[in-house]
């Protein structure tokens, strides 16, 4: 199980039991808040209704007399109310009066007239000058035939001559508190249901902060060109960054002691050439020789030059994480502008050796990057078809558009490489002899255009053609 499901369980865990536990609360409240309420409003009813049936108890006509009438005409009432949706179709209340014994004289119900109920807490507390009121099922197995009674005392000419007990079934409130509850557990859910998408949120957010450092990582220990993830927040973008200082600094490091390397053993056989040559030249020489030992100083010392050139852009370009200039260009352009340059600087060689260059790029081309670069990497590729193409021979450059891809390819007229030869043609300073010549050059053009290929967000590859010479392809993303 990976962090962000731990922290999504977890998330959803804490805020899920807080749910349920206020919820809990809430309900548990409920039912009684109701019945407070309730009991508050029959405490005013009770005394009013104390204050109307002061006059006929006193006169011993509590049966018969207004009081009586009213309220046997308020039973017949239907209120017909819409009470926040909920339909009260009939007046629901029971009274009953006793004397100062607690004795029942009037029941509004007609059933407990002559019963003692000086027993029932109402009365006797009401009977004592206390507030008095109970709760009482008819049947002690149904919570629903649960009443709450409410008493009152009746005074008349201050003296208290009775005791007025209103009561009122609770299952009347029953669809109040269902109400409430389905509300509260609605609520609930809903409370649960946006908690868990916040959490699954948080979790993707999470997950992809994180996998965002761990491909960032990958692509590193790869060798691959990334740049540090700076979403996912403050924390994650200063990890992201420290990795990316301690990545430069760790490559840097290795980058010179590698370059070093290589450019000491590259630089090693060419140096021996020209102090070998140099010391030959301190002692008398026939003029042929000593022009000889001359051209070959001149011949690798250009070698040098070329090598430690060649090494200066491939390190320039390894160091980038992206393009330094980057614009909108037109690919099929940079390819005509590329073919036309180096059809002038070596238009001595192409003549002598019959060479041609054909262009195939009709239409637009659009890529983003860097100008200077891309027709850098289309030189070297061009200088190596070049040298590896037969007198007489023809050097075509295609430009063709995939989905979301650009690809140029230049196709020469060579033998190709051999089989052995084909994985390790884009490792530095590996290199094949030159036909015309049999000189090896620096093996730093071909690493040089596959990493500019990759600061695009592209490639290069090498193969050799089904119809005879080398293809290489150049591809990079389409604008």
């Amino acid at each position: 199980m990976n962090i962000s499901v731990r922290l999504f369980l977890g998330f959803f865990l804490v805020v899920g039991l807080a749910a349920w536990f206020a919820l809990g609360i809430v309900t548990d409240e409920v039912v009684p808040g109701l019945r407070q309420t309730t009991e508050e409003t029959m405490v005013d009813a009770a005394n009013m209704l104390a204050e109307l049936a002061a006059e006929d108890l006193a006169k011993q006509r509590i049966n018969s007399g207004n009081f009586s009438t009213a309220l046997r005409a308020a039973r017949r009432r239907i209120p017909a109310a819409n009470i926040f949706g909920i339909k009260k179709n009939r007046v629901d209340f029971r009274v009953y009066i006793t004397d100062t014994e607690g004795q029942v004289v009037f029941d509004s119900e007609g059933e407990s007239v002559g019963s003692d109920f000086s027993k029932w807490q109402d009365i006797s507390r009401a009977l004592r000058g206390e507030y008095g009121a109970r709760t009482t099922r008819e049947d002690p197995n149904m919570p629903s035939t649960s009443s709450m009674y409410v008493a009152a005392p009746i005074f008349w000419q201050g003296e208290r001559i009775g005791v007025l007990s209103l009561a009122k079934p609770t299952i009347t409130l029953q669809p109040y508190i269902q109400r409430i509850t389905n509300r509260l557990q609605q609520r609930g859910l809903l409370t649960l249901a946006a908690s868990a998408a916040i959490g699954l949120l948080f979790s993707a957010w999470l997950t992809w902060s994180i996998y965002g450092l761990i491909r960032y990582a990958r692509n590193v220990s790869a060798g691959r060109k990334a740049e540090p993830p700076t979403g996912g927040g403050r924390q994650f973008s200063e990890l992201a960054r420290a990795l990316a200082v301690m990545r430069e600094r760790l490559e840097g490091k290795q980058y010179v002691e590698k370059y070093v390397q290589n450019l000491a053993h590259e630089m090693k056989s060419p140096l021996t050439a020209v102090v070998s040559a140099a010391e030959l030249m301190e002692a008398p020489l026939p003029e042929t020789e000593r022009h000889h030992f001359a051209h070959l100083i001149r011949e690798q010392a250009s070698r040098l030059q070329q090598t430690i050139e060649r090494m200066l852009q491939l390190a320039r370009v390894e160091q980038l994480q992206r393009p330094e200039d980057q614009q909108l260009l037109d690919l099929g352009a940079l390819a005509r502008q590329s073919a036309e340059r180096i059809h002038n600087t070596r238009r001595a060689l192409l003549e002598e050796r019959k060479l041609s260059i054909q262009i195939n790029a009709e239409g637009h081309f659009p890529c983003r990057g860097d100008a200077f670069l891309l027709q850098q990497a289309i030189h070297n590729l061009l200088d190596n078809a070049i040298d590896f193409s037969p007198p007489g021979g023809a050097i075509r450059i295609e430009l063709e558009k995939q989905p979301g891809k650009l690809i140029l390819k230049i196709h020469d007229q060579g033998k190709g490489a051999p089989d052995y030869a084909l994985p390790q043609l884009f490792e530095r300073f590996y290199s094949l002899p030159r036909p015309a010549t049999g000189n090896k050059s620096t093996g730093l053009g071909l690493p040089f255009v596959r990493e500019v290929a990759q600061l695009h967000g592209g490639n290069a590859h090498f193969a050799n053609h089904p119809e005879g010479g080398a293809e290489v392809r150049l591809e990079i993303p389409a604008a």
